[in-house]
């Protein structure tokens, strides 16, 4: 039995859930996203998800309204990307519904990126630690008082007599 099957729906639901979560809030949400939109489309090729319809988007953009694909996965509902065909396919249930909520759920996020991570089958790249690199402001030129020797024990330049 491969490792994807071995992953329970219901601990994929809500590895998704924690990490679209999480990507709300992130500073930089694109891998987030990438890794639920990933998963769902994996499981709903698999018949272990299944799509509700389209809504139209709390976020517009650019200032045009445009739609996101809602797909149920156990008890827990995500928004996705649609793909041309699920314009044709299915029915446009129009704006969201504020009043429904997923159900709450315990897991960490790096708990739930493992989950997601071995089941689609992706190795993450190794974090790059960024270089400590000191602070400096093009419009500060730090003082050398206080650094220099006084009186001089090495002489600069030998002067020849």
């Amino acid at each position: 039995m491969n490792q994807a099957k071995s992953t329970s729906t219901a601990e994929l639901a809500r590895a998704l859930y924690t990490i679209n979560r999480h990507a709300k809030t992130a500073p930089e949400p694109k891998h987030l996203y990438f890794i639920k939109k990933e998963t769902i489309k994996k499981l709903l090729s698999e018949d272990r998800a299944k799509k509700i319809g389209l809504h139209f988007s709390d976020h517009p953009r650019f200032s045009n309204q445009h739609s996101t694909l809602l797909v149920k996965v156990e008890d827990y509902y995500f928004h996705i990307p649609p793909e041309k065909n699920d314009f044709n396919q299915l029915e446009h249930l129009g704006t969201l519904d504020q009043s429904y909520r997923n159900p709450q759920t315990k897991m960490s996020l790096s708990q739930a990126k493992k989950v997601v991570y071995r089941y689609i089958n992706y190795t993450p790249k190794p974090d790059r630690k960024p270089k400590n690199r000191k602070y400096t402001s093009s419009y500060y030129t730090p003082s050398s008082l206080g650094k220099m020797e006084w009186p001089p024990t090495k002489p600069y330049r030998k002067f020849e007599t």
